[in-house]
């Protein structure tokens, strides 16, 4: 499986911006993630939450250290390649509504 990372229309990729910020024990986590699924394996909670009732290849991928919780969210597509495209901190217990719309 290929890794892809996503690019802004001006050359940024957000996620490997905010992986420069992370401490090593979160970025440690995520790669071993990356090689899983680069290994073919279906990550599974609490882990990874596959999102497809939403959009059809979405995941989050849940990693969380002593400064808080964070989520990755891919894809996965048919030609056996994954895509991150965004990465949240969480900052709440749960989002509000309001703010999703």
């Amino acid at each position: 499986m290929k890794v892809k990372y996503y690019f802004t229309s001006s050359g940024r990729s957000p996620v490997e911006e905010l992986l420069r910020e992370l401490s090593q024990e979160l970025k440690d986590d995520f790669l071993d993630a990356i090689i899983l699924l680069e290994q073919g394996e279906n990550l599974s909670m609490p882990f990874s939450r596959n999102l497809s009732s939403i959009f059809r290849g979405l995941h989050e991928l849940r990693l969380k250290d002593r400064s808080g919780a964070f989520r990755f969210f891919y894809f996965i597509k048919r030609v056996m390649r994954f895509t991150w495209f965004m990465l949240l901190r969480r900052r709440l217990k749960s989002c509000r509504k309001r703010k999703l719309k």
